[in-house]
């Protein structure tokens, strides 16, 4: 996570290598194409405010290709921007401003520090070189596995810095070109990203929006994450075969003069593992905490980090300082935080609601044809753009969708997208980024764009064919959240969505016969907006016992629970079959 510490590469000095004529052509091409864009949406489809979130929005994209180093300053302009054309209020950009994930990642950070104080990280590289019966296969697969689940464990930097050491030092030994290893590391790792909230900031982040919990990622996203992992490992053997084998002979000749790999020495581990263990815990039994004390959905969740770190610092006061000083990333925090707001920006401007239609006019509102299209598109732009741009600008759309769709595929699709997008190219993701940089300092045959893109563009398709043939099959198992409507929003594509509606019990009527929905002694009725001017007509079915249990007579308001059908035609009636009628008045 601290990549601006470690990858000066990429940090603000390639910018301010640039020439004055390169910075202000790209800054020109930057103020045309977000101004034009903004413009010809608001030309468009798009009202004043809408056009300018577009147009400040993808500014920052275009800042962090163009002006990696100045991207920091150019969010705080477009903020500045967004403000003062009262697109953004003070008050929506503290709502969207994220700080409960900040704040999380803070605490992570903390804790990252102190296990590589305590030894953690080195015991772990220590493991992989004492295999016994090593070999070339042997070797990757392990380095490869231990990478994607340390990636789970701490984040994805962390994991490749460490991760790539012991590559450098056993390559070292056995004279071998490291690129092809440090290749195959760093794609397990973004595979293996995906696997848990605590792997990349885009599953925090995703964790929030989505509502999820860490066992809604150990029940979906980790198996899926396992078996996409196998397919990349397997693949990348088989593509670097010929290194293997060279591998073994370089391997074989050394211990034939009784030397060894690498130098084993005893590491102590316990109190770095235990530290783990414990934050591992805290943050896995958040739902049941939340539950036992009646807290909010992941309050426990995002606080769980703050407390390890608070402790970390209480039990090490000499490094204390240190930890919150040189551990923790606040250039990137900064970034994140202002990015949140930005898109934020989308959603309260009503952006996603125009994203989230003309998704729905392509794919028909199909979570079969949504999984895919999602999952495409994100791997896609996250190979370009920093996958948190992308996701920060696609989560508003996705809790638009899922006022009518089945929402977990949807989140899954979007955070495998974008992790495993990142193998795609090169600067796709922080962990090429850091293991390039290291790269540089080590091999004497630098890595060039198309020599990566040809194995991360199959890598990347293979594990997102893999991701989307489990999103398909698991889709029909995921749970199915109750989505809070208004009439307003039922001109959408509803077939089956559980939801909740506020509505006047209005006059009898007749459900549709096309919906084939069977209920024995039902009554319909029409549902009426409780403040009328809605022109979209809604039937309500329900079981005839009902209506006396829950009291409600004609012409009062209630609140009406039950699985939605929006009608076929434009002119026929939306139908709920209703399970629920509660907060009658």
């Amino acid at each position: 996570m601290n990549t601006e510490r470690m990858v000066p590469m990429h940090g603000e000095e390639s910018s301010a290598a640039l020439s004055p004529k390169t910075m202000m052509s790209r800054f020109a091409i930057l103020l045309l194409v977000s101004i034009g864009v903004g413009a010809a949406g608001g030309a468009t489809v798009l009202e004043a405010h809408q056009a300018t979130a577009v147009g400040v929005f993808l500014a920052i994209i275009m800042g962090t290709l163009f002006f990696w180093g100045f991207r920091l300053a150019i969010a705080f302009l477009g903020l500045a921007v967004l403000i003062c054309t009262n697109s953004l209020s003070i008050a929506q950009f503290v709502q969207s401003s994220a700080l409960e994930v900040i704040l999380f990642l803070v605490g992570m950070m903390i804790v990252v520090g102190a296990l590589r104080d305590l030894g953690f990280f080195t015991w772990v590289v220590q493991l992989i070189v004492s295999m016994p019966n090593i070999s070339g296969r042997k070797f990757i697969a392990v380095t490869a596995v231990a990478s994607a689940l340390l990636a789970c464990a701490v984040d994805e930097v962390t994991s490749i810095i460490f991760i790539s050491t012991l590559i450098f030092q056993v390559c070292d030994r056995l004279k071998l070109n490291p690129t092809p290893y440090i290749l195959i590391a760093v794609l397990a790792t973004n595979v293996g990203s995906a696997g848990t909230m605590m792997g990349n900031p885009v599953g925090i982040y995703i964790g929030t929006k989505g509502g999820l919990t860490f066992g809604d990622f150990m029940l979906w996203s980790f198996p899926l994450m396992l078996v996409a992992l196998g397919v990349t490992v397997l693949f990348l053997l088989y593509f670097y075969r010929k290194e293997l084998r060279q591998f073994d002979v370089n391997l074989q000749e050394r211990l034939s003069r009784n030397l060894s790999l690498a130098p084993v020495v005893d590491v102590p581990y316990r109190r770095g593992l235990a530290l783990l263990i414990f934050t591992i815990l805290a943050i896995a039994s958040h739902h049941q905490l939340e539950t036992l004390l009646g807290l909010g959905r992941n309050s426990v969740l995002l606080v769980a980090p703050l407390v390890c770190a608070g402790l970390v610092m209480i039990l090490r006061p000499d490094r204390a300082r240190h930890y919150v000083e040189r551990e923790v990333d606040w250039w990137t925090l900064l970034f994140f935080m202002l990015l949140f707001a930005i898109a934020g920006t989308l959603e309260h401007t009503h952006v996603d609601r125009v994203m989230a239609d003309y998704f729905t006019s392509v794919c028909g509102g199909s979570p079969m044809l949504l999984i895919p299209f999602i999952l495409a598109t994100s791997a896609i732009g996250s190979a370009f753009v920093d996958n948190v741009i992308f996701v920060a600008a696609f989560c508003p759309v996705i809790e638009q969708l899922s006022v009518s769709v089945k929402a977990f595929p949807l989140w899954w699709a979007l955070l495998f997208g974008a992790c495993i997008g990142g193998n795609i190219t090169m600067i796709g993701s922080t962990a090429n980024i850091v293991a390039l940089g290291m790269l540089e300092k080590k091999a004497p045959h630098q890595m060039g764009f198309f020599a990566w893109l040809k194995v991360g563009a199959l890598s990347a398709l293979l594990a997102g064919g893999v991701v989307w043939i489990g999103l398909v099959v698991t889709s029909p198992f995921m749970p199915d959240r109750v989505s809070r409507v208004g009439f307003e929003q039922l001109a959408g594509n509803f077939d089956g969505k559980e939801v909740e509606i506020s509505a006047v019990y209005g006059s009898p009527a007749t459900a549709p016969d096309e919906f084939e929905v069977v209920m024995s002694d039902t009554l319909a009725f029409r549902l009426d907006p409780e403040k009328g001017g809605s022109p979209v007509r809604l039937v309500a079915v329900v079981p005839s016992a009902w209506i006396g249990k829950s009291g409600i007579q004609p012409g009062e308001s209630g609140v009406f629970r039950g699985r939605l059908y929006s009608g076929r035609t434009p002119d026929q009636e939306s139908v709920l079959y209703v399970s629920e009628i509660s907060g009658v008045k």
